[in-house]
């Protein structure tokens, strides 16, 4: 597999901290969809789990959508994978879903998070409240850190089902 993950600083101010370490768990996913087919991405984790590699990086890039844009920076984006009727679309409609696409709006979303977040304080609130309350950059980068590791737990059991690739 390519990894061109940086590990994160043992030392550093606390906004390149949390910076360093959610684009190491990010590069992570993409380290662990590495060189498998869009078949392969498509399989999923164990019966009844709707989990895939690709409903993972599906779901992610609507994460990365929603805190950064729509939470931090208060637009008003549609979902991609994702409908009122079908809120686990991400996950569950992969069947037939492009691993390009799916990539691209993935990478896309990551882009648009760094360039909104660049030169924030971490203290900015966000301009959409969540469950009625104000939240900060730095609760989104600490929650996207958890949301990535929890995820790339998943991603790491379903990469060692299909090939029985493992690691960090």
């Amino acid at each position: 597999m390519t990894d061109k993950r940086v590990n994160p600083p043992f030392i550093a101010d606390e906004t390149s901290m949390l910076h360093s370490w959610l684009d190491w768990h990010r590069e992570t996913l993409a380290v662990k969809c590495a060189g498998l087919t869009e078949e392969q991405l498509r399989l999923r984790a164990a019966a009844p789990s709707a989990l895939s590699l690709l409903g993972l990086v599906r779901h992610l890039a609507e994460v990365e959508r929603y805190w950064f844009r729509e939470i931090l920076m208060g637009e008003d984006v549609p979902d991609l994978f994702c409908t009122r009727e079908d809120p686990d679309g991400d996950f569950d409609n992969v069947e037939t879903a492009s691993a390009e696409e799916a990539f691209a709006h993935w990478r896309t979303a990551i882009e648009d998070a760094r360039r909104l977040a660049a030169g924030l304080p971490l203290e900015t609130a966000g301009k959409t409240l969540r469950r009625g309350e104000e939240v900060s950059l730095r609760w989104i980068l600490v929650h996207m850190i958890e949301e990535y590791a929890r995820h790339n737990g998943h991603a790491d059991i379903i990469r060692e089902h299909i090939d029985g690739v493992t690691g960090e």
